[in-house]
């Protein structure tokens, strides 16, 4: 079919014709709808960034558009009678809880542009996870809305576009008229209230249209992460120095960058095995934006170095019998976890007879979700000791995250590979993780917001294979996807007693490294002057650490945050010293593990909520919460 054929049918189409229908109906509203989609977020971002005076933030950075995309699932799930009154309300009441909730945590913080970044990130994590559970749970019910869910910009009618058009250029509208107070904002608090401008109102109303602006393109194409952030970045890396000049140049580049992608996303799909919607490809360029801009951000107010020290009020008089009461513990959540449960007939005790099926199918979960819950407890205590910040996890720092795409990889790639070679290549990628933390934030001396926002945007790279697995039906997918939100159900007895026997190695052997994690807090100068090689110790506890993390993110996936609440609460107990609080943290990391498994499996009986999930609701509240005391 030639060009001039296509123009012809934007004037006179021929219904008989199949290629003129197929260009006006899905052909060209896509690239509409790409057009329009990259310009709102664009403009999105860009007020979002002149508000809070913060270049990192966008509807994708603040929790916003998974926010929306929560707030649409649980909707057409639970209430869709409510869709009736309009599907944009609901993404904007949904995306405005995200953004109250950022505000919260980092209000007493002074909104300090990388705390804030850093809740948008955590926010959008655990609303992630809340997606994820329900997207396993009703998959037939929502299996439409998972390519969606991906930013999917399909089209087969100008619905989309006509939906959108009208409600765009009303903001936008409104955005050229506030052109000039928005432009106050530029100077500093002071000199801008000088000039009589009510900067509250301004700034919820800046907010509100910036919102409204993402829950209009969630509701219609999905997520489609960082157009908001990368656009006003290029805008302003191209000279666009002004605010109407970004107004100008920030909509055309996002319109542009996310036409280009979809195009790009179009020409590959023949030769792509599985189906890439343009939402996860503009994350996967996105995220390296994002960890490019990190360093160049001016610091805000950092968190407390001491915040985790601060939660202990006591030491412990006899560590060893918080120990012994807390291994006693693990044995009783085991025990409970393996005889206490749900079947046909409600709550029952397995009698004697039936004692066989609940060693077969339970036994190896508990043991295995031990065993992880141990391994990353041992990983989280270790590199929050080495890098003196309290908020570190394998999680948060995208280790396990690094880990799981190196395996996910493999796995497509070599679907025979091996243990070893999964193992191997688990522990490469963790190591190329921690080597770009390291080399990002050597000249910032590893403060600890920058780390953290660097482990999170890593961790950002892992969402795209999240949204490609629920995207296509591959076996392989379904069952990975188990594996990512950390299911313990296809561990059989000989592989959990494998695990569970090298957790408690590492348990032993990482008591050989003691001193070290006692003296590395001191300092550089008090290390040398005991004659210990400070580069050579933090290497070889990295290199465990990564051991540690990929054999647990075999087990339970890559986010369950164990490793960030363990740590935590055997401070709380009096387990300062590092002896003690390794055995404390391994000791409750299994304890929680297990009984995230147990708990999973008897909440939503008949149906199962992967233990990894459970673990990553509970600690996910626990990190808002200590950011929020920070």
């Amino acid at each position: 079919m030639n060009s001039l054929s296509l123009w012809h049918s934007l004037f006179n189409l021929d219904l008989q014709d199949i290629n003129q229908v197929i260009f006006y109906y899905s052909w060209l509203p896509r690239i509409v709808i790409a057009i329009i989609c990259g310009a709102a977020l664009s403009m999105a971002g860009l007020l979002m960034q002149q508000v809070l005076r913060n270049p990192l933030v966008s509807p994708a950075t603040l929790g916003v558009a998974t926010g929306a995309q929560l707030a649409l699932l649980m909707t057409t799930l639970f209430m869709p009678g409510w869709l009736l009154y309009g599907s944009e309300w609901i993404a904007m009441l949904g995306g405005t809880i995200a953004v109250l909730l950022v505000f919260a945590l980092t209000w007493r913080r002074g909104l300090a542009p990388l705390v804030v970044v850093l809740a948008g990130l955590v926010v959008n994590l655990y609303f992630s996870s809340i997606s994820m559970t329900l997207l396993l749970f009703y998959q037939e019910e929502l299996k439409g809305l998972m390519i969606w869910g991906g930013g999917s910009l399909d089209q087969n009618s100008w619905r989309g576009v006509s939906y959108l058009i009208p409600r765009i250029l009303v903001v936008f509208s409104l955005a050229i008229l506030l052109l000039k107070p928005l432009s106050v904002l530029d100077l500093d608090e002071r000199s801008a209230k000088s000039l009589g401008v009510s900067l509250r109102y301004l700034r919820f109303t800046a907010l509100g249209m910036a919102i409204f602006l993402t829950g209009c393109v969630v509701s219609v194409a999905g997520i489609i992460s960082f157009i908001g952030l990368a656009a006003p970045a290029i805008a302003k890396l191209l000279g666009a120095r002004t605010l109407k000049q970004r107004m100008v140049w920030s909509p055309v580049l996002g319109a542009l960058l996310l036409l280009s992608t979809d195009l790009l996303v179009q020409l590959l799909s023949d030769q792509l095995p599985s189906l890439i919607p343009t939402g996860a490809t503009t994350a996967l360029l996105g995220a390296p934006l994002l960890l490019w801009l990190i360093p160049r951000l001016k610091m805000g107010r950092q968190i407390p170095p001491d915040t985790q020290g601060a939660l202990v009020s006591y030491r412990a008089a006899a560590p060893a019998k918080v120990s012994a009461v807390l291994l006693m513990l693990l044995f009783v959540s085991a025990f409970v976890a393996l005889i206490a449960g749900q079947g046909t007939d409600g709550w029952e005790v397995p009698s004697w007879l039936s004692l066989h099926a609940a060693y077969e199918w339970r036994l190896p979960r508990i043991l295995a979700a031990a065993a992880a819950g141990i391994l990353l407890a041992l990983a989280g205590t270790i590199i929050q000791r080495l890098s003196g910040n309290p908020m570190a996890s394998p999680e948060l720092l995208g280790i396990s995250s690094g880990a799981a795409i190196g395996l996910i990889t493999t796995l497509f790639l070599f679907p025979s590979a091996s243990m070893i070679m999964l193992c191997a290549v688990g522990v490469l990628s963790a190591m190329a993780v921690l080597a770009i933390l390291i080399v990002l934030n050597h000249r910032s001396g590893f403060q600890s917001d920058r780390v953290l926002l660097t482990g999170i945007a890593i961790t950002a790279l892992f969402e795209p294979l999240n949204t490609i697995l629920l995207a296509n039906n591959d076996p392989r997918g379904q069952q990975m996807l188990a594996w990512i939100s950390g299911s313990t159900y296809y561990v059989d007895f000989k592989s959990a007693i494998l695990v569970l026997l090298f957790s408690v190695a590492m348990l032993f052997v990482s008591r050989l490294f003691i001193r070290w994690l006692d003296v590395l807090p001191l300092g550089n100068a008090t290390v040398k002057s005991i004659g210990i090689d400070t580069n050579q110790a933090r290497l070889v506890l990295l290199v465990f650490v990564a051991i540690l993390t990929v054999v647990s993110t075999l087990i339970v996936g890559p986010l369950s945050f164990v490793g960030l609440l363990a740590p935590h609460m055997a401070r709380l107990l009096g387990l300062s010293r590092a002896g003690n609080q390794l055995m404390g943290a391994a000791l409750l990391g299994g304890i929680l593990m297990v009984l995230a498994d147990w708990a999973g499996r008897q909440i939503l009986f008949p149906q199962e909520l992967p233990a990894g999930l459970v673990a990553s609701l509970i600690g996910g509240t626990y990190f808002m919460w200590i950011l929020r005391k920070a």
